[in-house]
């Protein structure tokens, strides 16, 4: 096995960011957004990506729960749905999202094997740490690495640098697994092996690179790493 460390993006990938819209939609005073919850979680996710490109791009960096709120500001403007009371609801269960129900036993797994693990994620210290908390699987890594550190959104080659220097591996000793295949891209490009975790079946992207392993959950992580 030359995989020693597996690393995952957070958003999407191990924290499900549609929980905070389908969860809100779900509580009495907020029955306004039965039927909008998917367009505005769907919404909300994209301009949030956007805008951490954009600001890369225009080397704008700011922290990303700054993106994030601005995401879903466009968002709900965009449905007509401008509720201080939301927004501030919509934010709260964003901070606590729910984790995959597959998380758990897929990093107990892996640790069981003897790897390493870790979250690197554009999200900003405090938002992680609340994820990390809320979803229970603190225990079950070894670093949870912020782009602050380094003062740019993925995927910039320095956002991966982090984790060779955390760990001291080399790239091809580092699984890496998004459910972002612009993120899983440019993992590959920077040279880890890299799953892209594909939950809603869509092509893959036209990039500088493609992703090794394609999967539509989690569950097969820790046989893969173990193969590698």
């Amino acid at each position: 096995m030359t995989v020693k460390v597996c690393i995952f993006d957070a958003y999407g990938t191990l924290f499900d960011v549609a929980a905070a819209a389908r969860e809100a939609a779900a509580e009495p005073d907020f029955s306004q957004l039965a039927k909008l919850w998917p367009r505005i979680a769907e919404d909300w996710r994209l301009k949030q990506l956007q805008y951490t490109w954009l600001r890369a791009v225009a080397d704008r960096h700011c922290d990303f729960w700054q993106v994030t709120e601005d995401g879903l500001d466009w968002a709900l403007e965009r449905a007509g749905l401008e509720d201080a009371a939301l927004r501030a609801r919509l934010l709260t269960l964003y901070k606590e999202l729910s984790a995959y129900p597959e998380v758990g036993a897929m990093l107990e797994a892996l640790k069981g094997a003897g790897l390493k693990t870790g979250i690197l994620s554009n999200g900003s210290p405090d938002m992680l740490q609340n994820a990390v908390a809320s979803a229970g699987i603190g225990g079950q890594l070894d670093a949870v690495l912020s782009v602050e550190d380094v003062g740019v959104f993925k995927p910039h080659d320095r956002v991966y640098d982090m984790v060779g220097a955390r760990f001291g591996c080399a790239p091809r000793e580092v699984l890496f697994v998004s459910s972002n295949g612009w993120d899983a891209a440019g993992a590959a490009g920077y040279g880890f092996r890299t799953v892209w975790v594909n939950r809603a079946g869509d092509p893959v992207d036209r990039l500088y690179a493609a992703p090794d392993d394609i999967m539509t959950d989690l569950r097969g992580i820790p046989d893969l790493a173990q193969r590698l």
